[in-house]
């Protein structure tokens, strides 16, 4: 590895460090169990099914993007960011 990409590394490394640092321990525990799920998951080919996904989805072709962000929200306790990924992504799936 050259000194490039060992910096590079390293600079991504101590990012990651202190975004965790801001989390409690159970935090991170939750965190890393979600993580594992989430493969565990798409290694099985098992999909989780979007409550009112229909209702988002319409939103989504209304151009009311910031609404279904919401409704998302709402349907699933999701926070901010964890919301508007989902939706970009049913988003995307179309």
């Amino acid at each position: 590895m050259d000194i490039a990409a060992l910096a590079i590394a390293l600079v991504l490394l101590f990012a990651v460090l202190s975004v965790q640092s801001g989390l409690t321990r159970a935090e991170r525990r939750v965190a890393r169990l979600e993580r594992k799920l989430d493969l565990l998951l798409g290694h099985l080919g098992v999909r989780q099914e979007t409550p009112r996904r229909e209702e988002i989805a319409g939103l989504l072709r209304e151009g009311k993007k910031v609404q279904a962000i919401k409704v998302y929200r709402e349907a699933t306790g999701a926070g901010l960011v964890e919301a508007k990924e989902a939706v970009e992504e049913l988003e995307r799936q179309g």
